[in-house]
């Protein structure tokens, strides 16, 4: 079985958050960046595969030089190969399309995609790749089983978990639950030894164009100071919640 895992690399959750130039770009500087979490129970899930269904995992992800130390740790953590498309990433469009051209011709049974990245949230790179190449297409994905050419997979819908059934070539987008944060695999000395031996390959991006063009950001509004009630103070608290909260 042949598996691909899209990575994204994204700000680590603990890191503060700028921008520049008119809050039209995000501010890298001081930023510790790491694999998207989502994209991660996936990768986890890929390499679990291995062993049970003789699979080789590629890892690949759109950015420049400086997301290599993230692919490493995805080699660590025990991808086979890894792929770096040379390019700043524009949008979700351009980067389903770079991984699409890359596919095409690599004929990979499964494509696992996190559900979604923590930075922009945009959740559509599984669903362009798959429009694009022709493939079946589920996220949100809570567990996967494959028999042959097969695919159980259960994801997570309002309400409860829906169970379907397709034929392989599959798209798919992981979150947690396909794995548990407990079984992510930490690499330790000896995987990242092994994984400066792998083969970490650099490819010319085709440019597509962006079909979205950000127009700025902004942060959430500073939270206001909290005001505080005494417990015998009832007519106070009522009336703050009546005319200066407006919620009853």
């Amino acid at each position: 079985m042949n598996i691909l895992v899209c990575i994204s690399n994204v700000p680590d959750t603990t890191s503060k958050i700028n921008f520049v130039e008119n809050d039209t770009k995000f501010d890298k500087n001081g930023v510790q960046f790491v694999i998207n979490p989502n994209d991660e129970f996936g990768l986890t899930k890929a390499v679990w595969m291995k062993e049970s269904h003789n699979a080789t995992v590629t890892v690949l992800t759109v950015g420049d030089q400086s997301v290599e130390p993230t692919l490493r740790k995805c080699l660590a953590i025990g991808a086979d190969k890894a792929i770096r498309i040379d390019c700043s990433s524009k949008d979700g469009f351009s980067v389903a399309k770079e991984i699409s051209h890359f596919s095409q011709k690599e004929n990979f049974d499964l494509i696992i995609c996190g559900r979604e990245s923590i930075d922009y949230n945009g959740g559509m790179v599984g669903g362009v790749i798959a429009g694009i190449l022709d493939y079946n297409f589920i996220t949100n994905c809570v567990d996967l089983d494959i028999k042959g050419t097969n695919a159980l997979v259960s994801r997570e819908i309002d309400g409860g978990i829906e169970t379907l059934e397709c034929n392989l070539p599959l798209v798919l987008g992981a979150q947690k639950g396909l794995v548990e944060e407990s079984d992510l695999i930490i690499p330790n000395m000896r995987g990242i030894m092994m994984a400066r031996q792998k083969p970490l390959e650099t490819i010319e991006a085709q440019n597509f164009n962006a079909e979205s063009i950000n127009q700025g950001y902004h942060k959430p509004d500073a939270k206001k100071e909290v005001k505080l009630v005494k417990a015998d103070e009832v007519d106070k608290l009522i009336d703050l919640l009546e005319n200066e909260a407006k919620v009853i």
